[in-house]
């Protein structure tokens, strides 16, 4: 696995908790219904896995990510809904510790983007997915994302993110290559897709603005690009600025674009 950029830091959940089926897996849930086994791989604190398996019920979601930690995340989320179809495990998903045919869905909501060999990932996760089932990915893609006014610290912002996410083996533009990294992986019957977010509302930009203003001073990524000598201290102070100062702007505007694409195996 490559390293993981983002980390675990309260301002990096703070983003993750927000995200939901509807929100982030949309393009999947008009194929989802109740019974289908679902495995969700990178599931992060759970919110998403949360909904998949209230859709999926009374079949079971398998909860997937790197390390038990990063579970307990999940585990929380899943206890406070007080779901009982959920199952956990640690797994690479380069090598998925599952039989071949498992699963009648596998989904990963942000997660090639950080792996080391896409291609690989998605091999594997169509090795564990029954014939006929779906592989359902979604990625962001950091160059594609525009905000107005024009701001010279968001502009160093993604110029810093994209350079310390490839730093640490990932693809920050993941999302414009899904297509093509299915087709790699073997992939015949594809629909591609994209969706955003999008920040415009007082509200909204004071919660994104603020999220990030605090990420780029105390999240990994912080820690990174300050220990490779990536960016300075008055650096990430100038960037968080620049999104406070983004937030707090009437004219505001922010769309995040994001790849998706359902892979039948």
């Amino acid at each position: 696995m490559a390293t993981y950029t983002h980390g675990h830091h309260e301002s990096v959940l703070r983003s993750h908790r927000w995200r939901t089926a509807e929100n982030s897996a949309a393009y999947l849930l008009p194929h989802l219904s109740s019974g289908a086994t679902v495995l969700d791989i990178g599931c992060g604190p759970g919110t998403i896995t949360a909904d998949l398996a209230t859709i999926v019920t009374p079949a079971r979601v398998t909860a997937v990510e790197i390390t038990d930690a990063a579970l307990d995340l999940a585990r929380a989320e899943i206890d406070r809904r007080g779901l009982t179809n959920v199952t956990f495990a640690v797994g690479d998903v380069h090598a998925l510790d599952f039989p071949d045919d498992t699963f009648d869905v596998v989904h990963a909501h942000q997660v090639l983007q950080h792996v080391t060999d896409p291609v690989a990932a998605l091999r594997e996760m169509r090795r564990v997915t029954r014939p006929g089932g779906l592989v359902a990915v979604r990625d962001s893609d950091y160059a594609a994302f525009t905000w107005f006014p024009e701001s010279p610290a968001l502009t160093d912002w993604l110029a810093l993110y994209e350079r310390i996410a490839r730093g640490n083996g990932g693809e920050p533009d993941a999302g414009r290559r899904l297509h093509a990294w299915a087709r790699a992986a073997g992939f015949t019957d594809v629909t591609a897709s994209s969706s955003t977010w999008c920040f415009a509302t007082a509200e909204d930009r004071a919660w994104w603005g603020g999220l990030w203003a605090d990420r780029i001073l105390k999240s990994d990524m912080a820690a990174t690009a300050r220990r490779t000598g990536a960016a300075t201290p008055d650096d990430l102070q100038r960037i968080s600025d620049g999104w406070r100062q983004w937030a707090a702007d009437p004219d505001g505007w922010l769309s995040l674009l994001h790849g998706e694409v359902l892979a039948r195996a």
